[in-house]
């Protein structure tokens, strides 16, 4: 079964639509395929977060970029194929880390069996993803080692936290270009690579595509506090009570160390007092200056958007930008 796309984007074109359709359905196969392994064991637990769902928001990336030259290019699916199998093991790992017990909706691989089968599951498909590297050239394994590089580089620096005299709020928003804009730049590069788009096209791409996924986690920063449902698939003061500081929190206790809310936030919230810290957090200035922020990054992204060739996959960027914006309230 094909998993839709991250949003539900609005494709004006309809040769558009039914392209990204078709290479949505491609990747999937090939996906599940990929990750087939003599010993069912390993394909069961390989397929655990496959078959949890997903967005595929990095497949997405990878198919409109491709749209700026042959999107039919023979390297273009397993491409995509790549970035999600990375994106995937990561989250194997990332649940190690977090003690995740849910993820999409269904149990962790941690808890469903423990954290080693977790953790090797995860090599395994970056293993996968190294063997469809292979086929796909020099260049492209080169992209693919600097961004893993980033990756490991923005989780270990999220690990230790900011160091010295260094910024919390630059600390923080360096990690989330690390740990998410690096592997969302990188869809877009392959998709420029692979389909033979030219360099400048590949350069734009690569930008807006990492501000567009450091202006979505953004989002998801603001969701966290300022929705009033589960309707973003995530209840709201999750990261409150987990005691992560995300931007609204940083800005909040870089205003006044010392007032309530900062009490509040200094750790987990507790159930008892998360109303109250969502509450005040919801009319501090920190939330304006986090959706400054926000719309600092997707204006990144228009920038560079707005020199791509017009195609009808330029105002489907477009549109995503305008989506991150509304989706954060």
């Amino acid at each position: 079964m094909s998993a839709p796309p991250v949003v539900d984007l609005p494709i004006e074109d309809e040769r558009l639509a039914q392209d990204v359709a078709n290479g949505l359905a491609a990747v999937e196969k090939l996906l599940r395929s990929s990750v087939e392994s003599e010993d069912a064991f390993v394909t069961e637990a390989s397929k655990h977060l496959i078959e949890a769902g997903g967005k595929r928001f990095r497949t997405l990336m990878v198919l409109l970029a491709a749209q700026f030259g042959d999107p039919s290019a023979p390297g273009v699916v397993p491409g995509a194929v790549v970035i999600e199998l990375t994106h995937l093991g990561s989250l194997y790992h990332d649940d190690v880390m977090d003690e995740a017990p849910v993820r999409r909706g269904s149990p962790s691989a941690n808890a469903r069996w423990d954290n080693t089968v977790a953790i090797l599951t995860g090599d395994y498909l970056f293993a996968q993803a190294s063997d469809l590297l292979a086929d796909l050239g020099p260049e492209l394994i080169r992209v693919q080692a600097q961004t893993f590089s980033r990756l490991v580089q923005g989780q270990i620096r999220e690990t230790i936290g900011p160091r010295g005299e260094e910024d919390a709020v630059a600390h923080y928003i360096s990690v989330l270009a690390d740990k998410t804009g690096s592997l969302i730049a990188a869809s877009g590069r392959f998709g420029a690579l692979l389909s033979g788009a030219p360099s400048d096209v590949e350069e734009r791409l690569s930008r807006a595509c990492e501000a567009v996924g450091v202006a979505w986690q953004l989002g998801d920063d603001l969701l966290d506090v300022a929705s009033t449902s589960t309707e973003s698939g995530k209840v709201p003061g999750t990261d409150l009570r987990e005691g992560i500081r995300t931007l609204p929190v940083l800005y909040a206790l870089a205003a006044d160390p010392s007032s309530r809310l900062a009490e509040l936030l200094s750790g987990p919230v507790a159930e008892s007092d998360l109303d109250e810290a969502l509450t005040l957090l919801r009319a501090h200035p920190a939330m304006g200056q986090a959706r400054a922020e926000l719309d600092a990054w997707v204006d990144r992204a228009r920038t560079d958007i707005s020199g791509l060739p017009d195609i009808p996959a330029k105002n489907a960027f477009l549109a995503l930008c305008d989506y991150v914006v509304e989706r954060s309230g």
